[in-house]
């Protein structure tokens, strides 16, 4: 049962241990919903954006005490919409509430129309090290097939403006998209090389239910690449990108040496994380929780003192066993076994194993030393596995 008392199920879960070192904030606004997108968010509501400041605060304002943590991540949406003064507000109080030490980490997605010198003078003077921009394609045509507002040449000049204010820049690039040749998405990742990026996340095109595209799919107005040439073009990502030293370091993620991602890392090692706005998930202690959804009864859930949790699921050893297990292999280099089986109870780590044994045995995963980890061909087909290590 869900508590309605957002000061009591904050100190609950504060107090549950282990203690987060990471926090996610969703800003659910965008200027436009692309096609392929299904995510929490609203478009073209600018008259909303000052609401959500003090509702994020207020939710921040909950903790009571400020919580430590080594990483931040602004994602979205669109979190570079916002304009300077409501940005301000905001990574004020995240400042505040969520001061970020040690090896520390703080990204903001950013659209590149966003990326400008005012912008990134004040993202950095407030502590953002890290930005992640969501170009998707180097060509114009592919771009306005998925929608974007954005050309190649204003993408060339946000990143280079980017690298030019932080420490640190990350792409984000679809391929498949509908129509596209891999000699396309050749020319999008040599691009990727020229410009020198640290890091690059790589995303095969989905039909999400809830998106445009999924309806369009299925009125046959447009149509997906072929299953064998969006195999071919995740391959020459991770070559290509290899070959310069862009190494896979996850499923989807590549980058230099030094260049990880160290947010997501913490998710892929099943470390604790404190999840703000609305759709936002955390996982604190044994508890795992997703914010409201809908932005607008985020909205009114915080301005009348209710909780905004939605959805919340205490985890059974067995269960964080397994989820540690999975979240683990999607990293390049696996889930050292022995050290592993050792730190969850037998009985997981007995049926863990009789799986793994079995997948192995198919040539979809290995032992490498101390590590057991996906092969080339277990990671095109990996999502598929994880349901059979989930299952109690």
């Amino acid at each position: 049962m869900l508590s309605t008392d957002h000061t009591t199920l904050a100190l609950e879960l504060a107090q549950a241990g282990p203690r987060p070192i990471a926090a996610y904030l969703h800003v659910p606004f965008c200027y436009r919903r692309c096609g392929y997108c299904n995510f929490s968010l609203l478009a073209n509501r600018e008259d909303l954006h000052e609401r959500f400041v003090d509702a994020i605060l207020t939710e921040l304002s909950w903790l009571q005490t400020p919580q430590p943590v080594e990483t931040l991540f602004l994602g979205g949406g669109t979190p570079s919409i916002l304009d300077q003064g409501a940005m301000e507000r905001l990574l004020g109080g995240i400042r505040t509430w969520l001061p970020v030490y040690g090896n520390r980490e703080w990204t903001i997605e950013a659209n590149p129309r966003d990326i400008t010198s005012a912008n990134l003078a004040l993202w950095r003077g407030l502590g953002i090290d890290r930005v992640s921009i969501g170009g998707q394609s180097f060509q114009d045509r592919k771009l306005e097939s998925l929608e974007r507002d954005h050309t190649s040449k204003e993408l060339l000049r946000a990143i280079e403006l980017a690298a030019s204010h932080m420490p640190r820049v990350s792409l984000d690039l679809i391929f498949a998209a509908p129509g596209e040749t891999l000699v396309q998405w050749e020319k999008d990742l040599r691009q990727v090389i020229d410009c020198g990026i640290g890091h690059v996340s790589t995303y095969g095109l989905t039909f999400e239910k809830g998106a445009r595209f999924y309806g369009e799919l299925q009125r046959q107005k447009i149509t997906k690449v072929d299953e064998q040439l969006e195999l071919d073009m995740y391959n020459l990502a991770i070559d290509l990108l290899g070959a310069a030293g862009i190494e896979q370091y996850e499923i989807s993620n590549f980058a230099l040496q030094g260049q990880e991602c160290r947010h997501n890392q913490a998710y892929w090692s099943s470390e604790r994380w404190w999840g703000f706005g609305p759709s936002a998930a955390g996982y604190v202690g044994t508890t795992r929780y997703v914010n409201h959804r809908a932005t607008l009864q985020y909205l009114r859930r915080i301005e009348s003192g209710r909780s905004p949790i939605q959805e919340r699921d205490e985890l059974s050893e067995d269960q964080q066993g397994r989820e540690r297990f999975v979240f683990g292999m999607r990293q390049r280099r696996g889930v050292a076994w022995e050290e592993f089986k050792a730190s969850i109870p037998k009985p997981t780590g007995d049926a863990i194993e009789t799986t793994l044994d079995n997948h192995i045995a198919q040539g979809w995963m290995e032992r490498a030393g101390s590590y057991v980890r996906l092969t080339r061909s277990g990671l095109v087909l990996s999502d598929g596995l994880w349901g059979e290590y989930l299952a109690e």
